[in-house]
This record gives structure tokens, C-alpha cells and sequence, in this order.
């Protein structure tokens, strides 16, 4: 009889093992630390990350709810509001594009686009060209820097309130102060409120006068430009100019940019200031001299009762500066330089 072969059950492999600095063994894959391997993400994980999310939004809801009741929703009911009859008491009725027919063809509105226009095409780059001589000037060293930069900026702080624009309509009526220092140079042409062909240029003067802001920007931008490159203009024998032109103003001309494009959309939207200072009367000046675009827009929606109109000549305002800041990103690419090298 043959004898039986009993199997013995082979003992399973112990894991590798590792000897630690401190004489004790752990398994290999632990980590070099010594403690314990990593585990994965259970589901305590997804629930901290929704409370996190909750929190985040409950933080948020201020700001969403001011945004749908003040912004979005009131844009969407304008929109509707722009192909109705709508006169802010009774229902709104369902007219199409006979606002914007009749728009195109008021010819205060025509005069409200070119007074604009004006405005904008002549304001804004005598108010930047201040402001950059301006932080031209502060860019130096000097003593009193501070003061002198506080005393440059506070136009901006106090020029668009009410006050300013009464006592800038005093300075500029007949006799006040403008009208005595023309006489001084013998100029007698009255005041400049009086006279619908002049009363623009009153608005101009203030808004130039409000060149704090864009000049904070471009001194924050003159402070980025090396030193070096002006030592070794100067050294090649570059003249200041050539120095401003082929130095400065390409160091500078993102932030010249950002304050070209801020300051436009900033003249488009004109209403206080030129409300008050053409006020003798009638509004928007002697014979619609500060009938700006806002100003015509303020009164059809709410001294005519004709909402319906002001919404669609708001969206006509809005697709205007839509498109002038499409054309101004359009023309960054041929004089804004980047320090990449890039346009």
C-alpha cells in the first residue's frame, strides 16, 4: 500500500519590509515619513466641498440679488419696453419698430448724436492729454510730491457732484468771472451760458478739469518705464521730445489704452453736469446748446411720459459704445505695445 502524501499549505509572502531611521520595520509602500499610506477620498469629501459651495454662494447673494433686480432685470425689461407705447401709467402696448422709425427721424435726436459727438470727440482727448502733461510733471522728484498729487486729483472727487456744476455755471454766466477776464483781453462776448454755440465748450472745460483719475493711471504706468532706456537715449543724444515719443509713449501705451477706452465710454454717458449747467429755462440749454444724447433720452422717458422711445434710444446708446469700443480693441493691435514685444 502506498503511503499517503499529505500537502502542506504554503505559507502566504509577508510584505516587504523597510528598517526606519528610528530601528523599527513598516512596510515598503509606506510613505518615508513612516506613517500611514494615504487614503482615498471617502465621501465626507463631496460633503465638504457642497457646504463650502453653499457658503460661497450664501456670501454671494447679496451681490447676485442686486444684479438681477438693479442690472439684468431692468435691461430685459427695457428691451421690451423699446418696441412698445409704454408712458409709465398705463400697460404697455405692443408697437414694433415704430420707436426706433420715428427716433431716426427727430431731428433733436439727430442734434443730440452730433452735440455728443462733439463732446466726446473733443473732451476726451483734451482731458487725457491734461492728465498725462499733468503726471509728466508729478513723475519728478520733488518735495511736496504728495500734496501736489492730492491737490491734482481732488477735481475728480468733488467735479461731477451737483454743487460744482451750479458754481461752474455762475463762473460762466454773463459777467461772472470768464466773461471779466475775456474783457481783460478785450474780448466782450458776453457769457458762455447765454450762447448756444459756446455753452458746449463750458462742458468741456469742466470734464477737462477732471483729470485726476486718468492721471493717477498714467503715473502708476510712468513709474513702470526703466530708468535705463531714458539714460541711454540721453546718452545717444535724444532730444526730451524723441525721448517722449519713441520711449514713453510706447512704454505707456497700454495704460494710454485702458484710459482712452474708460474715459469715451465715461463721455457717451454725460447727464448731470450738462443737465444742470444748460438749465435756465428749459433743459439741456439755450436752444438744445448741452443737448447731449442722456440728457434728450432723460427727457423723453420722463418729462414726455414716453418710456417706450427712451428704452429703444437707450439700447441705440448702448449698441453705439458697444461698437466704439469694438473699434478702439480693433485698433490696439497697430499702437499698444506689450512688453512681450507682441500688439
Amino acid at each position: 500500500m502506498d503511503a499517503a502524501v499529505t500537502s502542506v499549505p504554503t505559507p502566504a509572502p509577508h510584505p516587504a519590509r523597510t528598517t526606519r531611521p528610528d530601528g523599527e520595520t513598516a512596510p515598503a509602500d509606506s510613505p518615508p515619513g513612516g506613517g500611514r499610506p494615504p487614503r482615498t477620498a471617502g465621501p465626507a469629501r463631496p460633503r465638504r466641498a457642497r457646504r463650502e459651495n453653499l457658503a460661497g454662494y450664501l456670501f454671494m447673494s447679496p451681490w447676485i440679488a442686486g444684479f438681477l433686480l438693479l442690472t439684468a432685470g431692468p435691461m430685459v425689461a427695457s428691451l421690451y419696453f423699446a418696441f412698445t407705447d409704454y408712458n409709465l401709467f398705463d400697460a404697455p402696448r405692443w408697437i414694433g419698430l415704430d420707436n426706433f422709425t420715428e427716433m431716426f427721424g427727430d431731428p433733436r435726436w439727430r442734434t443730440s448724436v452730433e452735440i455728443t459727438g462733439w463732446y466726446v470727440v473733443i473732451g476726451t482727448p483734451l482731458k487725457l492729454a491734461a492728465a498725462l502733461g499733468v503726471a509728466l510733471l508729478l513723475n519728478q522728484s520733488r518735495r511736496g510730491q504728495g500734496f501736489y498729487r492730492a491737490a491734482f486729483y481732488a477735481p475728480s472727487l468733488i467735479g461731477a457732484s451737483v454743487s460744482i456744476a451750479i458754481v461752474w455755471r455762475a463762473i460762466f454766466s454773463d459777467g461772472a468771472a470768464v466773461d471779466r477776464a475775456q474783457q481783460v483781453f478785450g474780448v466782450d462776448a458776453g457769457g458762455w451760458i447765454g450762447d448756444p454755440d459756446r455753452i458746449i465748450y463750458a462742458l468741456v472745460a469742466l470734464t477737462v478739469w477732471q483729470f485726476g483719475a486718468p492721471m493717477v493711471i498714467f503715473l502708476a504706468g510712468l513709474k513702470q518705464v526703466p530708468r535705463e532706456l531714458y539714460e541711454a537715449a540721453q546718452v545717444d543724444g535724444a532730444s526730451p521730445w524723441r525721448r517722449f515719443w519713441h520711449i514713453t509713449l510706447p512704454m505707456i501705451s497700454p495704460v494710454l489704452f485702458f484710459n482712452v477706452l474708460l474715459e469715451t465710454i465715461h463721455s457717451f454717458q454725460i447727464f448731470g453736469s450738462a443737465y444742470i449747467i444748460g438749465s435756465q429755462g428749459n433743459a439741456c440749454g439755450p436752444a438744445d446748446g448741452t443737448l447731449v444724447y442722456t440728457c434728450y433720452l432723460y427727457i423723453q422717458g420722463f418729462e414726455n411720459s414716453r418710456m417706450g422711445l427712451a428704452s429703444a434710444m437707450a439700447w441705440m446708446l448702448l449698441l453705439a459704445v458697444g461698437l466704439v469700443t469694438a473699434v478702439l480693441f480693433w485698433s490696439q493691435r497697430r499702437w499698444v505695445h506689450y512688453e512681450e514685444g507682441g500688439r
